[in-house]
């Protein structure tokens, strides 16, 4: 009778055993996969920024930060340039086509806070798009050469 529970006993385990042998030798596979879709995500993030972005990428020299890409007149401004152009246009009181009435302050100020957040935006996607190349290549070495199998003392 113990035989027989011993033998059953070691029925049941040796698949558990089975699935820790395997998964083992995975967790650096499973590194390296995260590791590759990470690197797919940015660049698939750069590809994007790539295609959105076409129009402002001539610019990026100019896009530091202090400047952002104006689509409408596929240009580059300065901030500082664009924020004395809006409290003029706020206190001149002229006609804003987006809300339909005249300038004022709040929409003055909520502009600026727009167009800074879009420079920093321009900025980054920039930094992006030039970051393409490299990830493209980082990504084809990690396809390219599986993890060493880590050695166990």
């Amino acid at each position: 009778m113990k035989r027989f529970a011993c033998g059953s006993m070691a029925r049941c385990l040796m698949p558990v055993c089975l699935v820790l042998a395997c998964l083992a030798p995975s967790v650096p596979v499973r590194a390296q996969n995260h590791a590759v879709d990470d690197l797919k995500g940015k660049i698939f993030d750069a590809r994007m920024a790539k295609q959105t972005f076409a129009g402002g990428l001539k610019f990026c020299t100019e896009l530091d930060g202090k400047h952002f890409y104006f689509q409408a007149r596929d240009r580059v401004l300065d901030l500082e340039d664009y924020h004395r152009s809006l409290e003029n246009l706020a206190k001149q009181q002229v006609f804003n086509p987006e809300k339909h009435r005249p300038w004022t302050e709040q929409d003055a100020t909520e502009r600026w806070e727009q167009v800074q957040k879009q420079a920093v935006s321009d900025q980054a996607n920039c930094q992006l798009v030039a970051s393409l190349p490299a990830l493209e290549k980082q990504l084809g070495e990690l396809e390219k050469n599986p993890p060493a199998p880590e050695k166990k003392n």
